[in-house]
């Protein structure tokens, strides 16, 4: 191959790996997104059963509910989203929980501020919350979590 043509191989070679790339992350991310569909069905499930039926305070209401749906969301995205085979399961869980916890605090602080600082509806803050806080759990569970 002349040398003048050296460019645009490389140049399509790796026009290639990005779009692969690009579809692997995007595909990744929608399944994450389905997975989390169901978590916000566990997360609003155990917030509404503590907080209404339990009648646990609000902000404890939300840990437990985020608490849960952490733990199913771990296991189905181990499963679906990034095919992990990592055999140390509580070490690749630990980290999943850990970042969780961390976005555990950003949920938590994004409803307070909507519902102490704005006076908007406690669930909606919630669903709010939940959308920020699926962008942080991707990225560091994609980065960190299931290498």
């Amino acid at each position: 191959m002349p040398v003048h043509n050296a460019g645009k191989f490389f140049s399509v070679s790796s026009h290639s790996m990005l779009q692969y790339f690009t579809q692997d992350i995007l595909i990744k991310f929608m399944k994450f997104g389905a997975v989390g569909a169901t978590g916000v069905v566990v997360d609003f499930g155990f917030t509404w059963l503590s907080k209404e039926k339990a009648k646990i305070q609000k902000y404890i209401s939300n840990a437990v509910g985020f608490t849960f749906a952490a733990t199913s969301n771990y296991f189905l995205n181990r499963w679906w989203t990034f095919h992990s085979n990592n055999p140390e399961l509580a070490i690749e869980y630990s980290r999943f929980l850990f970042f969780s916890v961390i976005g555990l605090g950003m949920n938590t602080l994004v409803i307070w501020f909507l519902v102490s600082k704005r006076n908007h509806n406690f669930y909606l803050s919630k669903l709010f919350a939940i959308g920020i806080v699926t962008i942080w759990n991707f990225f560091v569970n994609l980065m960190f979590t299931f290498v």
